[in-house]
């Protein structure tokens, strides 16, 4: 043993000596009979030989009791109970003609579980309220929230060594608590005296603790923090703090998220683990945002095999990477590959028998779709076809495409590529045993290419913030539920339904810019600026989840909607597609458009090839539209 370890191995060999003798002076009322001391002699012999060796054997003195807790003294009862059995057992079989008192085995049992649960303790105690303050350098930091998680954070506070928290207090909106004490610290009022706090406590940083906490509740104390000019942090919702467990590398910074106001997700646990453990999964786009965040939560339920399939090489390496480290039972198989390409898919499918498919790979950036309508096609709604068609044969069990919102009455490329894709799927899903499912929604917050990232790159610059329109509005949600909510669409349909998220209330998108130009320490339109730059090719100023015609039905789950599926003939659809693929390979765009416009009448594009195109799309696609004397010029040149 190491020599501190030895010390308290010395330390406890003396408080059994101790307990043993003071068992003896109070059965005796503290007068020794002479008549008592060769038994307590024989007593005293045995209790050193064995005490010892078990207390060793035990591996308490692995134990760092500098964090000692409820823990370490059942652990130290269950030592001292087993060492007073044994002790006894042997006095006992030692002692035939006079017996021991029974009530000294009894005294010396508590005697001996007080003495080295105190010793243990005492340390601690000593530790945390003389040295650790001591060593208190921190900025002087406010907790709001004096309830499991403050007090699991003021801990870890406490145990690191030159922590940057110097916590003077909690605050919390639960009257009981009022100027009571957690763990030393008082409770100094509740969330309305938050700013008369932070001035009289001088206080530098006010961190949120209440993982369970409201966006209004965020809200107020982010705003009496910005007035009082202090920083602030939060830790992370209720369903990020997976173990339950709060530490300091927890704490970060308040996101646009936390404001947001989204209830956690409920998930039907036993439903999703029905048909993802053990089971062969295959996620499409698993580089992308919500590809990997797919692949991370199947992950979590077990699955036999889950294959990766990207076209991507670099984000595929980085996920099926994290995915290993984090779960080495399961077997993640890496699939670089197209969806596009027929045959890699099949070979997949042939080698690998999917029984449940998420398609996520998908092209969804509006503006550049407008540029390249024909990969839209092709990506969108060939490599849909492919991937369902390979499921319809291999005989999946479930099969579930991610959708968008901009499917519903789409004004561009993007969004008529996959309303496309939807009647495909729907269409092939009533000739077919595989569950076939749509899940719709709307911007993910985070998500690549979506705003947020960019606003935080142009707030890092000092601005100016851009925003096409001031008026235009979104729904959004984070990654986590927007994926927790796929998986569990999987489990709910039965073939051919379109599921629509609950999206919640749709915000303005300079209302969002202006959030987290304030989260960013600064003053929106003076600090930092916001320029307007006007709707790009496709865009709306609004989006919409449903298509006149589809009936909306609530689900077994509250956030889930199910569509009234509408009637698709799929040798009609076929055909279409067939035509639409083909002028896509040949890039031809006015057919594209033409042709799209077929399969998706509700398809009303910005521009028109039968007139003056607008100016946007012009500029988008000059190739489209030559100046009325070019060809006139050209064929004076030849």
């Amino acid at each position: 043993m190491r020599q501190r370890r030895f010390l308290v191995f010395i330390v406890d060999v003396v408080l059994m000596a101790a307990a043993f003798y003071l068992s003896f002076l109070l059965r005796f009322d503290f007068i020794l009979p002479s008549a008592e001391q060769e038994l307590f002699l024989h007593g005293i012999f045995v209790v050193l030989a064995i005490k010892p060796l078990i207390f060793i054997s035990s591996g308490m003195y692995r134990n760092i009791w500098r964090y000692a807790s409820l823990q370490d003294g059942i652990s130290i009862g269950k030592v001292v109970t087993l060492s007073t059995f044994i002790t006894t057992f042997v006095l006992v079989l030692t002692r035939d003609t006079r017996p021991m008192p029974r009530s000294i085995y009894l005294l010396d049992w508590f005697l001996l579980f007080s003495f080295v649960s105190a010793a243990r303790l005492l340390w601690r105690i000593y530790r945390e309220t003389y040295i650790m303050p001591r060593q208190r350098s921190g900025k002087r930091t406010l907790i709001v929230g004096a309830g499991d998680a403050g007090n699991l954070l003021l801990k870890e506070i406490r145990k690191t060594v030159d922590s940057p928290y110097n916590v003077v207090g909690f605050v919390d909106d639960d009257k009981e608590k009022r100027d009571m004490r957690l763990s030393g610290i008082p409770v100094l009022g509740d969330l309305s005296r938050i700013k008369g706090i932070i001035r009289k406590h001088h206080v530098e940083e006010v961190i949120i603790a209440i993982p369970s906490a409201s966006s209004e509740v965020i809200r107020k104390v982010v705003a009496c923090c910005r007035e009082c000019r202090v920083r602030f942090k939060t830790l992370p919702s209720i369903h990020a703090i997976i173990d339950g467990t709060v530490s300091i590398a927890q704490i970060k910074e308040v996101e646009i998220e936390d404001l947001l106001g989204r209830e956690p997700v409920v998930l039907e646990l036993e439903g999703i683990r029905g048909y993802l453990t053990d089971k062969r999964v295959l996620v499409t786009g698993a580089g992308g945002s919500i590809g990997s965040e797919i692949c991370r939560q199947v992950a979590a339920f077990s699955p036999h095999k889950l294959l990766l399939f990207e076209a991507a090489e670099t984000p595929l390496y980085h996920i099926e990477k994290e995915l290993v480290a984090q779960y080495p039972d399961i077997r993640i198989i890496p699939v670089i590959g197209d969806v596009r390409d027929q045959g890699r898919v099949e070979a997949i499918f042939d080698e690998f028998l999917p029984e449940v498919v998420f398609h996520a790979a998908a092209y969804k950036h509006v503006p550049m779709m407008e540029y390249n309508p024909g990969e839209a096609v092709t990506n969108n709604i060939g490599g849909t076809r492919t991937l369902a068609d390979a499921a319809h044969r291999s005989g999946v069990k479930n099969f579930v495409m991610i959708s968008t919102d901009k499917a519903v009455n789409p004004t561009n490329i993007m969004g008529a590529s996959k309303r496309a894709a939807e009647i495909y799927v729907q269409s092939l899903a009533k000739q077919s045993r595989t569950n076939f499912t749509t899940v719709r929604f709307g911007n993910v917050l985070g998500s690549n290419g979506s705003v947020i990232p960019l606003f935080k790159e142009q707030i890092k610059q000092g601005g100016p913030v851009t925003v096409t329109d001031p008026q235009v509005i979104r729904y959004f949600m984070t990654i986590p539920e927007a994926c927790q909510l796929v998986l569990q669409a999987g489990c709910i349909g039965v073939g051919g339904e379109i599921f629509v998220l609950d999206m919640g209330a749709p915000m303005r998108i300079v209302d969002l810019a202006e959030e987290l130009i304030r989260l960013s320490g600064f003053t929106p339109h003076e600090d930092i600026q916001i320029v307007f730059t006007g709707l790009r090719p496709g865009e709306k100023l609004f989006e919409e989840l449903l298509i006149e015609g589809e009936g909306v039905k609530q689900t077994r789950h509250k956030k889930i909607r199910v569509l009234q599926s509408m009637e698709h003939d799929l040798g009609a659809v076929t055909a279409k597609l067939d035509a639409l693929v083909s002028r896509a390979k040949n890039n031809d765009v006015a057919n594209i458009v033409r042709s799209l416009q077929l399969i998706v009448p509700e398809f009303s594009p910005q521009y028109s090839f039968n007139g003056p195109p607008p100016s946007a799309f012009q500029r988008v696609r000059p190739d489209l539209f030559p100046p009325p004397s070019s060809k006139v010029v050209k064929l004076q040149k030849q």
